[in-house]
């Protein structure tokens, strides 16, 4: 049976379109998930529990800098004073089932994007969907950035602040499991989240919800979020938070340098009309 043109599609059709479109990523996902659930040893101990050693390539960087700095930190320290244990039945099983379902949904992330663009694209001109066949690539590479951005950067700085961190030496930091691949996974996928900022520029502008001289006018507003963003992934210490405010910063910068070539695009297109 032949697809439906776009215009010829009613609202349940457009609906039953979507429901498709949803099904093969949650196909995706479950498939990918059964795959990181396979390899879940692996996953936790080379990845997930990696943080955890003081061996891990952020300390090294951030040991070194300091020393040559000639400051003292925790980031030289011989181990990270934190325990894990799990406190229920299911704990353990629980973690393993969410952290593939979590692994899915991060590697099937350009496949998602697809779909998602599948969907959309119909309703768009032809010139429209020529220039942003690019959107899926780019949006991939940002939010895999981003996920590395956050598994390197924001997870072990807050890792080791909060271990540090102690109001008596007579508590010591018995960490739920639970608790810890929360932190893990907050900041991994806040962080690819928030690095898709370009992306989401990019279409607001299109459909004229924001212009450059609104984020231009609106930037100091956005430092301040940014900040508090900043602060609410990581750690209450000045030095993680300027080092996660920095990347957002150039990401809003970006984004008013692209929002200015979709509006250049736009006028451009307008004044060839009007010829």
């Amino acid at each position: 049976m032949a697809k439906k043109n776009i215009n010829e599609m009613s609202f349940l059709d457009h609906l039953e379109d979507l429901r498709w479109h949803l099904i093969r990523i949650c196909g995706a996902v479950v498939l990918v998930g059964t795959l990181a659930f396979i390899f879940s040893r692996f996953i936790f101990n080379e990845i997930i529990f990696a943080p955890l050693n003081m061996s891990f390539p952020t300390y090294d960087f951030l040991c070194k800098t300091a020393n040559l700095l000639g400051l003292d930190t925790t980031f030289c320290n011989e181990k990270i004073p934190l325990i894990l244990q799990n406190r229920t039945m299911a704990g353990q099983f629980s973690a393993d089932i969410w952290t593939a379902i979590l692994g899915g949904f991060i590697i099937s992330f350009p496949y998602i994007i697809y779909q998602l663009w599948k969907f959309v694209s119909p309703g768009l001109h032809s010139d429209e969907r020529k220039h942003s066949r690019g959107f899926i690539i780019i949006s991939s590479v940002l939010f895999f950035i981003g996920v590395l951005f956050g598994y390197y950067i924001v997870t072990p700085l807050s890792i080791n602040f909060l271990a540090n961190y102690s109001i008596s030496e007579m508590v010591d930091n018995q960490i739920d499991i639970s608790s810890y691949i929360a932190l893990v996974r907050s900041s991994a996928l806040a962080s690819g989240l928030i690095f898709e900022l370009p992306i989401i520029i990019y279409f607001f502008t299109k459909i004229g919800l924001v212009t450059p001289e609104i984020l231009k006018k609106y930037r100091k507003y956005a430092l301040v979020i940014v900040l508090i963003l900043s602060a609410v992934i990581t750690p209450p210490d000045i030095a993680s938070q300027v080092i996660v405010a920095i990347p957002i910063l150039i990401l809003y910068q970006v984004s008013i340098l692209i929002s200015k070539i979709v509006v250049r695009n736009q006028k451009r297109k307008e004044k060839q009309h009007v010829k």
